[in-house]
Order: structure tokens, then C-alpha cells, then sequence
């Protein structure tokens, strides 16, 4: 049940709504001050915001209409409804990056890669506020959970057949931390030199959210998934493909960097090892829940150092002049 916030005559005001607005606020406000701080262009920072806004709130209702098409009567319905509810994030991401590409084409940027590096920095704290919307209503929450009752693990839905609160993990609580300390640490990262290699950033941002998408989904009992799949949710699908695209743009840059070693296996091995790793554990998460718990433990491990190891490829991919130019900011 949605969770009122204002009563304006006869019209109801809802918590979410009045959320996601905020976060849609602080994201936009968020990008224009780093995008205007990095090229000093107005221009390309105040048009990318609205195409952003239109073309994320278009394909995160498709996303969400194709996965839960229940949910409207028709694909009509569900683009004419222009509030921001039942927008899947992953559609959102798609618009920002297609809104960042468009405004390039149009000229109004000549950086994309920097663009994209100030949209990932302002998605994290769009994110970070974004998710605190799940106060107010029953959604993106986890398993039911018997021996902790208190925040930030734990957070309490009423459950419809009994009345009485099912304690269930607030995925939604760890998913707004994660997302707070990834927007501290990129924010760290961009202005202590990480603009000097545009697209460094928002590769960062791919790998630290995709694989913390790739555990925090699989623990939602309202994930979405493919119509043609539904073991692995589209969220952990696309938080594989942002991971693997991080790794091996990273590998390519230290590469052209270094030149060709074959001590590089040991970095690349041990990724798709862990990876794979990852996705045993998610299986078993599946067939066997009651041990969920010890399964999510492992799959963060192999997760965790899988985002060591490619940071370790990134920091290799630096070329030395730029490590002198870093080192001298």
C-alpha cells in the first residue's frame, strides 16, 4: 500500500512520487554542476537533462511494460502514463546513455566519454535518494528474515493474509548505501584526475554497480525478467554485461598501454573464474533457499574480487605521463 505524504483537497500527493521527483532533481542538479565544471559548456548540460529525463521515462516504462505486461491493458496505456512509477531502471540508464549520445550527435557536447563520466557520478546520488522510496510502499524488499528486526538490513511489509509485518530484507536500504558510497568514491575519483581520462569514471560505475546489481537482485522477490527467462533477472543480465564491458575495456587500454604480456592471463583468468563462480552461486541460491544466506556471502566474495582485480587492470591501463599528470593535481 502506497503511503500518502499530502492531502490537497480532494487530490492525494503519494511518498513515491514525491521521492523519485527529488532524486530526479538532485541527479539533474548533480550532472549540470560536474558537466559545466568540466567543459564550461551551458549549452549541452541544460539540453541533455530534459532528453534524458523524456527518453529514461519512455524506455523504463517499456522495460517495465515488456517484463510485467499485467500491468497495463496495452503498450498505449503504458506509455501514455507519464508518472514516474513503474519505471524499471535499467530502461533509465538506457535513456541517460542514448540522451548523452544524441547531444553529442547534435554537437552540443565534444566529450562524450566525459559526459557519460558526470552522468554515472550524478545516477549514484540520484540512485542514493531514488531508492529511499521503498519507505513507503511494499516493494524491492527480500526474503523474510527470523533473526535481526531493525534497519539497514531488515525492514517490515504487512503481510496480506495475516495482517501481522513479515520482517523482509530491505534490499532497497543496501541498494541506496551501495549506491551512496559508489557516488562518494567516483565523485573522489573524477576530481582527483580521473577527468583527465574521459570514460574512466563511468567504467568504474559499470563495474561497481553491475556487480552489485548482480547480487541485489537476486535477492528481490519482485525482480523482472525476461519473458523467454526466469532464472536470472534482466537487472543481473545487464549488471554481467557492464561488468564484462568495464573488464574488457579496461584490458584493451592496459594493453595498448604496456603492450601484449602473458602475464595478463593471470588477471583474466581468475575473472571469468569468479564470474562464473558468481552464477554457480546463484543457481544454488535458487534450488537450495535455505541456505540463501552462505550462497550470497560466496557470490559477494567472487564479486568483490573480481571488482579488485579489474581495478588493478584499470590502474595498469594508465599511461605513465598521465600517472605524472595525476600525481602532480
Amino acid at each position: 500500500m502506497e503511503k500518502i505524504a499530502f492531502i490537497i483537497g480532494e487530490e492525494f500527493v503519494f511518498w513515491t512520487p514525491v521521492i523519485l521527483t527529488i532524486a530526479v532533481m538532485a541527479a539533474a542538479v548533480m550532472f549540470v554542476a560536474l558537466h559545466m565544471g568540466h567543459t564550461s559548456r551551458v549549452t549541452g548540460a541544460f539540453v541533455t537533462v530534459p532528453i534524458a529525463i523524456a527518453l529514461g521515462l519512455i524506455l523504463g516504462r517499456l522495460v517495465y511494460w515488456y517484463c510485467l505486461p499485467d500491468s497495463y491493458d496495452s503498450l498505449g496505456c503504458a506509455l501514455t502514463d507519464y508518472r514516474l512509477e513503474n519505471c524499471a531502471l535499467l530502461g533509465v540508464f538506457a535513456g541517460c546513455v542514448l540522451a548523452a549520445c544524441a547531444v553529442r550527435l547534435l554537437g552540443l557536447v565534444k566529450d562524450l566519454p566525459g559526459t557519460l563520466d558526470c552522468m554515472a557520478i550524478a545516477g549514484c546520488l540520484g540512485m542514493a535518494v531514488g531508492r529511499l522510496n521503498h519507505f513507503f510502499n511494499p516493494f524491492d524488499r527480500g526474503m523474510v528474515v527470523e533473526t535481526i528486526r531493525r534497519l539497514p538490513l531488515v525492514y517490515p511489509v504487512e503481510n496480506a493474509a495475516t495482517g501481522e509485518p513479515d520482517y523482509r530484507l530491505a534490499t532497497f536500504v543496501v541498494q541506496a548505501m551501495v549506491a551512496a558510497v559508489l557516488f562518494v568514491l567516483l565523485l573522489i575519483h573524477f576530481l582527483a584526475g580521473g577527468r583527465k581520462r574521459g570514460g574512466d569514471t563511468f567504467l568504474l560505475f559499470c563495474l561497481g554497480h553491475g556487480a552489485s546489481q548482480i547480487v541485489m537482485d537476486s535477492t528481490r522477490y519482485d525482480a523482472l525478467y525476461l519473458r523467454s527467462n526466469g532464472f536470472v533477472s534482466m537487472v543481473q543480465i545487464a549488471g554481467a554485461v557492464l561488468v564484462v564491458l568495464a573488464v574488457v575495456l579496461f584490458s584493451v587500454r592496459m594493453v595498448r598501454s604496456r603492450g601484449w604480456k602473458w602475464w595478463y592471463l593471470a588477471l583474466w583468468i581468475p575473472i571469468v573464474g569468479l564470474l562464473t563462480a558468481a552464477g554457480i552461486m546463484e543457481y544454488y541460491v535458487q534450488r537450495i533457499s535455505t541456505r540463501a544466506d552462505f550462497f550470497y556471502h560466496i557470490m559477494t566474495a567472487c564479486l568483490g574480487a573480481l571488482t579488485v582485480i579489474a581495478i588493478v587492470i584499470c590502474c595498469l591501463g594508465i599511461p605513465c605521463k598521465n600517472r605524472n599528470n595525476i600525481q602532480e593535481d
